[in-house]
């Protein structure tokens, strides 16, 4: 009895000094960019019937529920938005593709939409049309927003020289028509921007962001997605990149400050190279299995009160470039997508996002 009292008083303090493990945040944001049937240009209407033959994963993961319950159509040319443009290609800024019944399409099924202006093709598009008229440029958009009943993405990928003073007149102009909306019950108020994967490219981009427009006490950016590297990760690389943000670089000059967890998504693909990705189609072997405790934890590091990132991104629905996989029949992706919104037990419609 002595020796079990003794090895009671050893075992107790050990006991005592073992941290709780974070308790699991639900996942709020679970969503796929989506880059139509021409590699991201939505140059063309699409039939309804058509596009569903080829997307229908999306809005049923096989027992009749969405995969997802947000989808970025992407991408919107910047110059054209501006100018309001209309020819082949495009219907009065906007990609021909990115129609009301596209758009419909997924909100009827209660999955959210949004439109993504830039991608990295349109780096020079981004400068001019912030140089040319970058309040015009952000009234353009939120007026698209409104029409569509659509959210807008801000996909400004230039890593050296971004002129941040044109993107806050964009974002100034674009939040003068339409606040900042907590509840999210106004989906054009939402407004988004994507970062890089960690925080050593798109430097300039993410310090203005993570200072000025991402901040819990004074949000004007609902979130970031910090996107996917150059190729898909490991789940530790993947997790290395992401806790960047949360850190931020405090050796830098100036430096970055950190990122709420509760202020960014992690992206990982769906379609890249020419094999067939368990992202896509088995949850068991993915990505988003394996790094889903960390998303679901990660502490804040000097930002933020709560725990969890916000979610997933996947890149990218449909056909995402003129070469490689896509995610058409018979690589759909219910499996790993849909398996992962089981799993997580992903809310459809998406709630009001945590804030702090």
């Amino acid at each position: 009895m002595r020796r079990l009292a003794a090895l009671v008083c050893l075992l107790v303090p050990l006991l005592i000094a073992v941290p709780a493990r974070a308790a699991a945040t639900p996942m709020q944001v679970y969503g796929s960019w989506h880059c139509g049937n021409d590699a991201c240009i939505w140059g063309a209407v699409r039939d309804v019937s058509e596009f569903d033959q080829k997307n229908h994963w999306l809005i049923d993961r096989g027992d009749g529920r969405p995969s997802v319950n947000v989808v970025v159509l992407s991408f919107v040319h910047p110059v054209k938005l501006l100018h309001k443009t209309t020819d082949a290609q495009t219907l009065d800024g906007v990609p021909r593709g990115m129609t009301a019944d596209i758009v419909n399409y997924f909100k009827s099924r209660g999955i959210r939409v949004m439109l993504s202006i830039g991608g990295i093709t349109y780096t020079d598009a981004w400068n001019a049309a912030l140089a040319e008229n970058a309040a015009q440029f952000g009234r353009n958009a939120a007026e698209v927003a409104q029409r569509l009943g659509v959210g807008i993405e801000i996909d400004y990928e230039e890593n050296s020289g971004a002129d941040l003073a044109g993107l806050q007149s964009f974002i100034d102009a674009y939040r003068a028509v339409l606040p900042y909306d907590a509840t999210g019950a106004n989906h054009a108020a939402r407004l988004t921007i994507d970062l890089a994967a960690g925080d050593r490219w798109l430097i300039d981009i993410g310090r203005k962001a993570t200072a000025d427009w991402l901040r819990t006490t004074a949000p004007v950016l609902d979130y970031a997605n910090a996107m996917v590297p150059a190729r898909q990760p490991s789940a530790s690389a993947a997790i290395a990149n992401w806790q960047e943000h949360l850190d931020g670089k405090p050796t830098y000059a100036p430096p970055i400050p950190p990122l709420a967890p509760a202020k960014f998504t992690g992206s990982l693909y769906i379609a890249e190279g020419n094999k067939v990705l368990p992202e896509c189609t088995a949850f068991g072997a993915s990505l988003q299995n394996t790094t889903g405790t960390f998303v679901q934890t990660a502490a804040p590091n000097g930002a933020g009160t709560s725990s969890g990132l916000l979610g997933y991104m996947f890149w990218a629905a449909e056909r995402p470039s003129t070469r490689g996989v896509t995610t058409l029949p018979p690589n759909t992706c219910e499996g790993g997508v849909g398996g992962g919104a089981t799993a997580y037990s992903i809310p459809i419609p998406m709630p009001a996002l945590r804030q702090s």
